[in-house]
């Protein structure tokens, strides 16, 4: 049913394995390898239809200069830091405490409501953008940043709630009810007991929301506009104008986009492993 280790395989097959590898990583990275390269070309070698070719100059210092330095992308940035940090504080919080509630509490509805924050996942989110958009401008909080943080903490909650409640379920019960024999409140079971068995969960969990939002493109233009409130994925268009494309500095922009979350996917690289591994040999 499942595929055998290579190591399985006949000696044939290991060769072409390993001569196939570096062929498909090469293409697989070839999109991010055309950015790095537009990003230090000249703006003549697309006015001259240089895509290509090897570049006319290297012009990787002003490239990069006039992204930080001519446009509003350091305000993009930090947009995008007041955005994703609270938003990763706000569902980890909520899923952490949800997760706790549905996972070691028995009641009546309990399922039901684990499934409705289930079902959200599956609702594709191009449906919500009009319904999610009118709604912002009622609140008065279309175009801000509130609104967006607000938006993705509410959306991203139901796959943290799932994440964390099958952590919690999968923990070691019988340190809950020790601790409920010993008279401890509900709130400092939870605070002291089984906070710190979730932190490789909530590691991991940081991470992958972190990545998410950070990431994220299309909320970002439904739910604002301007600089005053977008992120860096939306403000790289800025680049763009009615009749040119600066594609040069579009992909330097994108460069240091990609930067925080590649550097907090490496932060925290050991504690991601270990929260996706942890219990799997179980």
């Amino acid at each position: 049913m499942f595929p055998r280790p290579i190591q399985t395989q006949s000696a044939a097959a290991q060769a072409t394995y390993k001569a196939a590898l570096p062929v498909v990583l090469i293409l697989w990275l070839l999109p991010l390898i055309a950015v790095m390269l537009f990003s230090v070309r000249p703006e003549a070698d697309f006015s001259s239809g240089n895509y290509w070719g090897m570049p006319s100059s290297f012009d990787l210092i002003p490239n990069y200069s006039r992204v930080f330095f001519d446009s509003d992308m350091p305000r993009y940035l930090l947009n995008s830091l007041l955005i994703t940090i609270p938003t990763v504080i706000g569902t980890v919080a909520l899923a952490s405490m949800t997760g706790f509630a549905l996972g070691v509490y028995k009641f009546k509805g309990n399922l039901l409501i684990f499934f409705m924050f289930i079902a959200g996942n599956f609702v594709p989110f191009q449906i919500l953008m009009v319904p999610v958009r009118d709604l912002t401008i009622d609140l008065n909080l279309y175009d801000t940043k509130t609104g967006l943080v607000l938006f993705h903490i509410a959306f991203q909650t139901g796959f943290c709630t799932l994440f964390m409640r099958n952590f919690i379920r999968a923990l070691p019960y019988p340190l809950i009810e020790a601790a409920r024999v010993e008279g401890v409140a509900e709130w400092r079971i939870f605070w002291f007991v089984v906070m710190p068995l979730m932190k490789p969960a909530i590691a991991a969990l940081a991470v992958l929301v972190f990545t998410f939002i950070w990431n994220d493109y299309f909320w970002a233009i439904v739910l604002t506009q301007g600089p005053d409130s977008q992120p860096v994925t939306a403000g790289i268009t800025a680049f763009n104008s009615q009749y040119r494309a600066a594609y040069h500095l579009m992909s330097a922009g994108s460069i240091v986009a990609a930067l925080p979350p590649v550097a907090m996917f490496f932060l925290m690289q050991k504690h991601f492993i270990a929260g996706l591994t942890l219990g799997a040999v179980k």
